[in-house]
C-alpha cells in the first residue's frame, strides 16, 4: 500500500503524525490524520512506517531486554525539536564520554522509554528494572531516560536516591546540572541540594495547578520523608490524573524490597498516581529477581527487565578479580584480571577492625603494614597523576573496615601522624624513606605496566617532585551518617583519605579513587558488591588503582564476578518470543559463606539448577607448594590408570601428531577416574561429585554412555622438552603451562593459576576436522552435536612441572614433583532433549559470623 504514494508524501505526513502522537497516542494520532481528511493510503503508509520503527526499537540488540506480552512500543527516538535530550548529549560530550558510549546511552534510553507507557494514556502503571554495573553510569542512563520522557510529556519526576544525604545531594546536583540548568524555564526543583522533601505551603492540588513546569523531586528512601510526601500528595485529589509521573528508584535493591517500613510507604506514594511508571536501577538485582512476582507491593519488574551493556573503558569485577569460564565462552577470550589486588594478612585484621560490636567501644586501630603501604601508594599514585595531568582532578583513598562510627573517628589521628612523618621524611630527604618509596614504585609499575592500559609511564624522579605537595594537601575525612565533615568535590580539586562505612559503600561516587583498604565482612552478594567503590572509569590512571583486602575477600569478589556474568548471560538468553518477566528465572549460583541477599528478600527463591550441557570444565588451579606433591602424584597415577583402561576398552583412533585418542570408552572408566582425580578447591565449577552425578543422570537418559579420551602432547619439539609415559600405550612430549605471577606483597600461597588449559583445536580432537582453530565456540558445539551428540570428551594434559614462561606477565610453574602435573578438561555435548539438572545446593548460613548492613538510618528524621 505504501508503494502507491511517494516517499516525500509519507515523510511529510509522518512529521505531522509525530506531532499529534506527542499529545495523544500513536493510534489516536493516525485516527486524527484520517479525520483531517488525509488520504487513507497515506495514513496507512504512515502506520506502516511507525510500526516498522517500533519493531526496530524492540529488536535492538543492545541493550538486551525482556518485556511483557502486549505492550505497545510508542517511542521511536529523539526528534529535532527536543530540548532536554540534546542538553544531555552536550553534557556527555563535555565529560569526554566518547562517541561509542554516547551512542550506547542513546540506544539504551530509547529502548527503556519505549517500554514505558505513553504519557497521554488515561491510566497506566508500569514496573520495570534496569540492570547496570557498579559505578558504571546508571545515573547517566536514567538522566537520559528522564530527558527523553520530559520531551514527550511526562510532567513529574521522583528520584528515590538511596538512604543517605550524601548520595541524595550528589544526585540532586547531578540532575540539576544536566537537566535543569540547560532548560531552566521548563523545570522546577521541589527539592534542593541542601534540603530533602518538605511540603510546600498550601495543598498539593493548588501547588500543581499553579505550576506549568516539569517538576523534579530527589528524595531519600527515609520513612519520615516518605510519610511527608505521601500525606502531601493526599491533598492533590483528582488533579494527579493530569500528571504523568515517572519514578526512578536508584539502588532499587536497597530498602525498596521486603522492608517493613520503606516498602509499604513507596507503594502508597506510587498508588497516588493514576498515570505512573516505575523503573528500578541497580547493579545488584538479586533481591529484585527473587521476590514474589504476584505481589505488586514488592515492585517485581513484571513489565520489563533491561540489561545495560558494559561501557567502553569500564573497570569492573572481571578486570580486577577475574572470574570463571561460563558455558559457551572461549577460554582465549576470557580476561584474567589485572594484578591490582594486594593482600592484607589475616593477622593484621584484628588491628584494623573490632571483632564484635562490644569490642568497638575500646578499640583503637593500629597503623599496620598494609595500611601504611596503602596510604603511601595513594600518595605515590596521586603524584604520578599530577605529573600526567588530565582526567579527574580529584584523588581519593577509601578505608572501609566497619560500620562503627566511633572506630572511624579513631583512624584520624594515626593517619594524620603518618602524614606528618611522611612530610618530615620528604623534607629531610630521609634515605630509608626514599628508598622504600622508590622500591614500591618500581615493583608496582612492573606488576601493572602503564603501557598495557594505554597510559604514559611516569619516572620516580618526576613523581618525587610532586609528592610533598600531594602529602601536604591530603585531608583525612571521616564520612558517616553522624559526621559533619563530608567529602566535598564541588569546591575545587580534592585529595582526601576517606574513612567511613555505609555512606561510602553504596551509590556515592568517590571521585578519582586510586587506593582502597577494605576488610569488612558482610553477609550477602548485593551488599558486598555494592561496596566496590573502586569499580568505574579510570581515564589517565587506569594502571594505578590498588586494593588491599584479605585473600578470602578477594576470592569472594572473584566469585561475584562469575555470578554477575552468569546472571547477565541468563537475562540475555531469555531474549526470545514467549519469554516475559513473569515466566523467566535467572539462576544465581550459591556460595558456602555468602547468602545471595537478605532472607526476607528471597520470598520466591527456590533451589537453582544448572547443567553441564555444552560446557567446558577444566583444571587451571594447581597446588605447587611443597605440601601439594602427594595430590599431584595421585592425579598423575589416576591419569595413567584411565589411559590403560581406555586402551583396553576403547578404540585407538588416529589423530594429529603428538596426541593419543581413544573413542568408545565406557563411562564407567571416566567415573573411576573422577573418583581418583582431585581438582583444586578453587575450581568451583569442577566438583567431581557433581560432575559424576550429572554423568550418571545423563546415562540414565540415554547419553554420555561412551566417551572419547585424549592425551594432548607438545607439538613443538625442543631440546629440553621432557616426555611423559602413560602406561605402555602412550608416550608424548609434555606441554608447558606457566602460571600468573603472584599478586600482592605477601608470600605466595602455593596455588598456581594457569588461567587457560585447553584450546578450540583440542576440543575438536575427536571430531575429525581438518582445523578447528578458526571455529567459534558455538560452531564447535554445533559440530559436536552433529558428529558425537551423545558422547563426552575427556582430555589429559601432561604438564612439564617446571614450565618456564614465554609470555609476559607469566612466571614458571615450579611444581614440587619430578613426575608430571596432570591437567584435565571435560567437554560435554549439548543435549537434544531437556538436560539432566544438577542442583546448586545452598549452605547453612546460620553459623557464619558476618557483619549485617546497618539500616537503622531508615527510621531517622534527619531534616
Amino acid at each position: 500500500m505504501a508503494a502507491e504514494v511517494s516517499n516525500g508524501q509519507v515523510a511529510k505526513a509522518y512529521k505531522v503524525f509525530l506531532k499529534y502522537a506527542d499529545v495523544s497516542s500513536p493510534k489516536e494520532a493516525a485516527d486524527d490524520l484520517e479525520a483531517m481528511g488525509m488520504d487513507p493510503v497515506v495514513v496507512a503508509a504512515v502506520r506502516e512506517k511507525h510500526e516498522a520503527e517500533t519493531i526496530r526499537i524492540r529488536n535492538l540488540e543492545q541493550p538486551p531486554s525482556v518485556w511483557r506480552d502486549g505492550r505497545d512500543t510508542w517511542y521511536t527516538g529523539p526528534k529535532d525539536t527536543d530540548r532536554n535530550w540534546p542538553a544531555i548529549v552536550r553534557s556527555m560530550q563535555q565529560k569526554n564520554f566518547g562517541d561509542a558510549n554516547i551512542a550506547s546511552v542513546d540506544e539504551a534510553s530509547t529502548k527503556i522509554l519505549s517500554l514505558l507507557d505513553h504519557p497521554k494514556q488515561n491510566e497506566f502503571r508500569t514496573l520495570g528494572l534496569v540492570v547496570g554495573f557498579v559505578q558504571s553510569g546508571k545515573t547517566t542512563n536514567f538522566t537520559a531516560v528522564m530527558a527523553k520522557a520530559a520531551d514527550r510529556g511526562y510532567k513529574l519526576f521522583i528520584v528515590l536516591s538511596g538512604i543517605h544525604n550524601t548520595l541524595r545531594r550528589q544526585t540532586q546536583l547531578r540532575l540539576g546540572g544536566d537537566l535543569i540548568v540547560p532548560n531552566q524555564a521548563q523545570w522546577y526543583e521541589i527539592t534542593t541540594p541542601q534540603k530533602d522533601f518538605t511540603p510546600p505551603g498550601g495543598n498539593a492540588k493548588a501547588y500543581f495547578a499553579s505550576r506549568g513546569q516539569t517538576m523534579l523531586l530527589v528524595v531519600k528512601k527515609n520513612a519520615a520523608v516518605l510519610r511527608k510526601l505521601r500525606d502531601w500528595l493526599d491533598s492533590a485529589d483528582e488533579y494527579l490524573t493530569k500528571i504523568p509521573t515517572l519514578i526512578i528508584d536508584d539502588e532499587a535493591d536497597q530498602s525498596t524490597v521486603a522492608t517493613a517500613k520503606i516498602n509499604p510507604l513507596l507503594h502508597e506514594v506510587m498508588s497516588k498516581f493514576p498515570k505512573v511508571g516505575y523503573i528500578g536501577y541497580t547493579a545488584t538485582p538479586f533481591a529484585n529477581l527473587l521476590i514474589n512476582p504476584g505481589d505488586e507491593k514488592d515492585f517485581y519488574p513484571r513489565d520489563f527487565v533491561v540489561n545495560l551493556p558494559q561501557p567502553t573503558g569500564y573497570h569492573g569485577t572481571e578486570v580486577l578479580f577475574g572470574r570463571e569460564l561460563l558455558p559457551g565462552e572461549d577460554p582465549e577470550d576470557l580476561e584474567g584480571g589485572f594484578d591490582m589486588i594486594r593482600t592484607v594478612p589475616d593477622d593484621e585484621v584484628d588491628d584494623l577492625k573490632p571483632r564484635t560490636k562490644k569490642e568497638a567501644a575500646d578499640f583503637h586501630p593500629g597503623m599496620t603494614h598494609s595500611l601504611r603501604r596503602a596510604v603511601e601508594w595513594f600518595w605515590l599514585a596521586t603524584a604520578a597523576r599530577k605529573v600526567r595531568g588530565g582526567g579527574n582532578p580529584h584523588s581519593t583513598m577509601l578505608i572501609h573496615t566497619t560500620t562503627d562510627t566511633t572506630v572511624h573517628e579513631r583512624f584520624k589521628d594515626p593517619l594524620l601522624d603518618l602524614r606528618a612523618r611522611m612530610l618530615r621524611g620528604l623534607d629531610t630527604r630521609d634515605p630509608d624513606l626514599l628508598d622504600r618509596l622508590q622500591d614500591t614504585w618500581a615493583r608496582e609499575t612492573t606488576h601493572v605496566p602503564a603501557e598495557e592500559l594505554g597510559e604514559t609511564p611516569v619516572s620516580f624522579e618526576k613523581l618525587l617532585g610532586k609528592l610533598p605537595e600531594v602529602v601536604h594537601s591530603t585531608k583525612v575525612v571521616i564520612d558517616n551518617y553522624r559526621s559533619t565533615d563530608r567529602l566535598d568535590y564541588e569546591s575545587g580539586p580534592v585529595t582526601a583519605i576517606a574513612v567511613g562505612g555505609n555512606t561510602l559503600s553504596r551509590g556515592l561516587t568517590l571521585e578519582g579513587l586510586v587506593s582502597s583498604l577494605f576488610v569488612r565482612a558482610v553477609s550477602a552478594y548485593d551488599t558486598l558488591l555494592q561496596m566496590g567503590r573502586w569499580f568505574g572509569y579510570r581515564n589517565h590512571y587506569a594502571d594505578l588503582p590498588r586494593i588491599w583486602m584479605t585473600d578470602e575477600l578477594k576470592d569472594w569478589f572473584s566469585h561475584l564476578a562469575t555470578v554477575e556474568a552468569e546472571m547477565r548471560q541468563d537475562i540475555n538468553r531469555y531474549m526470545n518470543p514467549g519469554v516475559t518477566p513473569l515466566n523467566f528465572a535467572v539462576r544465581l549460583r550459591t556460595h558456602p559463606k555468602l547468602s545471595i541477599t537478605a532472607k526476607a528478600k528471597m520470598t520466591s527463591a527456590v533451589p537453582a539448577t544448572a547443567a553441564y550441557g555444552g560446557l567446558l570444565v577444566e583444571s587451571h588451579f594447581f597446588d605447587v607448594s611443597e605440601d601439594g606433591a602427594p595430590s599431584l602424584e595421585r592425579n598423575a597415577e589416576a591419569a595413567r590408570e584411565l589411559v590403560t583402561r581406555a586402551a583396553k576398552h576403547g578404540i585407538p583412533t588416529k589423530s594429529r601428531g603428538e596426541t593419543a585418542l581413544f573413542t568408545e570408552v565406557p563411562h564407567e572408566n571416566v567415573l573411576e577416574f573422577l573418583s581418583s582425580y582431585s581438582f583444586h578447591e578453587r575450581s568451583s565449577d569442577a566438583d567431581t561429585a557433581r560432575i559424576s552425578e550429572y554423568i550418571r543422570r545423563r546415562v540414565r537418559a540415554g547419553a554420555l554412555g561412551r566417551w572419547s579420551v585424549g592425551v594432548i602432547g607438545n607439538s613443538q619439539a625442543a631440546a629440553d622438552t621432557k616426555t611423559c609415559k602413560l602406561g605402555d600405550e602412550v608416550e608424548v612430549r609434555m606441554v608447558r603451562r606457566s602460571r600468573m605471577p603472584h599478586e600482592g606483597d605477601g608470600e605466595f600461597d602455593g596455588v598456581a593459576d594457569i588461567k587457560t588449559l585447553s584450546s578450540r583445536r583440542d576440543e575438536a580432537l575427536d571430531l575429525d576436522v581438518a582445523t578447528a582453530s578458526g571455529l567459534s565456540r558455538n560452531e564447535l558445539l554445533d559440530l559436536r552435536k552433529a558428529k558425537r551428540p551423545t558422547e563426552g570428551l575427556l582430555l589429559l594434559y601432561p604438564i612439564e612441572p617446571r614450565s618456564t614462561p614465554k609470555a609476559k606477565r607469566r612466571v614458571a610453574l615450579d611444581a614440587p614433583t619430578d613426575d608430571v602435573v596432570m591437567g584435565v578438561a571435560l567437554v560435554f555435548p549439548e543435549p537434544k532433549d531437556k538436560d539432566s539438572d544438577v542442583e546448586y545446593m545452598s549452605a547453612d548460613l546460620s553459623q557464619i559470623v558476618v557483619e549485617e548492613e546497618d539500616l537503622s538510618i531508615l527510621d531517622q528524621d534527619d531534616e
